[in-house]
This record gives structure tokens, sequence and C-alpha cells, in this order.
């Protein structure tokens, strides 16, 4: 993405982190994930609503985003604008995207996402475009097309990626979906670099069963396998526990664990959910650490819910690096603040850090306001939120 108008190389990186997640919401994340949302028909009504973030990090320039949502018929665009302030105390033009979806019939859903950055002049350049088309059958099947161009600096669109899913549904119970991502060789032609091929299993105990294997192609053009990820999840009432293993090739030929992330989400009688997700690795990939793997952080959120909204509080932990033997330490602090009204809602995010002193202080702060009524929004889920 081009410099922004300031010349803080920190500011202009934290506007780009900011843009990145931006993207990553505004676009599913994956071509099979939009293209089963695509199933869900859109309502006849128009709807409408706006939203201002003013993030401030610290010792960076603060940021403001501003979003609008406005839908007509089969058509819904949603824009995204990332200001930040500058020196003279205005808000100056970052970056901004545009996200076009049209549900052109009952299978078939277009969307449009075009990014746009400002130059040192203030002008507003497009610098990428991605288009995606999925298509479902009657049988469940889904097949979702995206392809990425980027500017080439002189207003041209060159395409830098193209990715093809396939979800099937091989019984009412097990789906696979797999993802073949295509980028330019040396004579600019697009072949394939990356593949996903995921297999989601459903029982009737209500455990999901994910298996993901990434393979990438080695000299010959064979397809290798580069990770496997296998996660499962099971619900008990209003509780939920989950694990997820990364394995990769180790030096021996083999596949070894790298990675294990362990969850447990409970509910009490008064609705206040708790979560821990305790993140254990390997010091390198294929080798344990004292014959296994080691807890590296751990994660603890718990939502209290109230007519008048929600509080999210979350904790990180992680070793102190000052005692290798102490255990965990909490080193980050996350309060979230969701207020509903009839005009809208109003949230705020707080994130607290450990100094080297052992001190906690403010890192960040985002406030949030939206006319959008709270019955209508889409809100991500608790445990994820804070982060």
């Amino acid at each position: 993405m081009a410099m922004s108008r300031f010349d803080n190389p920190i500011d202009a990186s934290s506007t780009k982190f900011l843009i990145k997640s931006i993207i990553s919401v505004i676009f599913c994340v994956g071509p099979a994930v939009c293209a089963q949302a695509q199933n869900a028909q859109p309502n006849s009504t128009n709807e409408s609503w706006t939203a201002t973030t003013q993030t401030s990090v610290r010792d960076t320039s603060t940021l403001r985003t501003t979003e609008s949502h406005v839908k007509s018929g089969n058509q819904t665009v949603d824009r995204q604008i990332v200001e930040a302030l500058g020196p003279s105390g205005q808000y100056l033009p970052s970056g901004e995207i545009e996200k076009e979806t049209v549900h052109v019939n009952a299978t078939t859903t277009r969307t449009v996402v075009r990014t746009y950055s400002w130059d040192v002049n203030g002008h507003r350049n497009l610098e990428q475009v991605t288009e995606e088309e999925a298509r479902s059958s009657a049988s469940g099947d889904i097949q979702a097309i995206r392809t990425t161009s980027q500017s080439d600096g002189n207003g041209n669109l060159q395409v830098v990626q193209r990715e093809v899913a396939d979800t099937r549904k091989t019984s009412p119970d097990v789906q696979e979906t797999k993802t073949t991502t295509y980028l330019p060789n040396g004579n600019g032609d697009l072949t394939p670099s990356l593949q996903t091929r995921e297999l989601q299993k459903r029982s009737a105990d209500h455990r999901v069963e994910v298996k993901k294997t990434l393979l990438q192609p080695d000299s010959s053009g064979n397809w290798q396998v580069a990770e496997i990820k296998e996660s499962t999840s099971k619900e008990d009432n209003k509780n939920r526990t989950s694990e997820e293993r990364i394995s990769r090739p180790d030096p021996d030929g083999g596949l070894s664990e790298v990675s294990r992330a362990v969850g447990k989400e409970t509910e009490n009688a008064a609705g206040e959910k708790s979560t821990t997700v305790e993140t254990y690795f390997t010091n390198s990939p294929g080798v344990a650490a004292d014959g296994g793997l080691r807890l590296n952080w751990q994660v603890t959120t718990v939502q209290k819910t109230d007519s008048d909204g929600k509080t999210t509080e979350q904790q990180r932990k992680q070793p102190n690096p000052n005692d290798t033997n102490g255990g965990l330490q909490v080193n980050t602090r996350t309060k979230y603040i969701v207020r509903y009204a009839a005009s809208g809602e109003e949230e705020i995010k707080t994130i607290e850090e450990r100094d080297i002193n052992g001190a906690f202080s403010v890192a960040s702060v985002e406030a949030r306001k939206s006319d959008q009524a709270p019955a209508a929004q889409e809100q991500l889920a608790p445990s994820e939120k804070p982060k």
C-alpha cells in the first residue's frame, strides 16, 4: 500500500495494519465460506447504517474509521474509510475499501472489493480489486472463483492471484472443500501454487471434526503436504470444548506436531460465559521441547450480558521472560464494553499491557458508535472480539 500523507513510518504501518484487518472482515475468510453465505436469501427491505470508530494506539497517530452500509434490493454496498490524525489536528484520508455485493439469483452471488490509497499529494488511487462469483447447486455443492488484481502504478490492473474453491456435500454430515491458489510464474502465467483440502464431519453427539491439509508443489510440480491442521469441537448443553493440532514435515520425512490449542467454554445459570484457551508450541518445528509441547500462552475470557448490553474481559498470560520456571503471568488485559440504545450502539475496547517494570498501562483505546439497530447487528463471538 502506498505511503500515507504522513512522514512518520510508524503511523503509516499502523494504518496499513488496520486496513489489512478491515479487508479480512469485509471480505469472507475464504471463497467457500463466502459461497456458503450466499445461500441465505436477502430480504426485500432496504436498509442503511453508519458507524465511526476512533482508535488511539500508544506512540502512533490516532486513526478514525468510518463505515457505511447501504442495501437496495439485491445490491449491498459497504464502505470503510481510514483516516489518520495529522500534525495540524485534522484527519486526513489514508485508505478506503468498498465492497459491492449483488445477489444475482437464488444460486449466484457476485462480490467486488476495491481498495484505495492516498498518495502524498492527497490523490485517491485504486490499488487492488478482488472479484468473486459464488454459485451453489440444489445438491448443496458450491463453487467460488476469486480473482485479485493490483495496480501497476500506471493505472493498469494486473492479475496477481486467483482462487478456485469447490465444496461438495458427500453426505448430510460430511462436507469436502478443495481450494487451489494460482500465482503468476516467471512468464506471468497463473500456475497452481497452493492447495488446501478440508474435510468437515458432524456427528449426532454435537461433535464437529475438521481436517485441513495444506499442500505445495515440489520442483516436479507434485503436491506435497506442508501442514495438517486437525480440530475438534463438541457442545454439551451450554458447555463447549475444542482442540486444534497443527503438524508439519520433520527432518525424518514424517509429520510432527508443532502446536496445540485446547479450549473450554462454560455458561452458568445467570448467562455468564467463561472461556479458556491454552496454546502449546514446540521450541522449533519438528523438535520437541523437554519431550513434548510447552504451554506458550493462556487466554481467559469472561462475558457478562444484561438488558443494556454486555461486558467482556480478557486476560492473556505468557511465560515470565525473567523467570523461566515461574509459570505464566498476565501480560495483556482487554476490556470490551457494548451498550445498546434505541438509536444504535456504542462500543469501547481498552487494551492494557505490562511494561518491563511489571506495571500495566493503556496500550490502545478503540471507541465505536453506530446508528444500526442492535437487533439487526451481527456481533463477533465474545471470545474473538476483544483480541
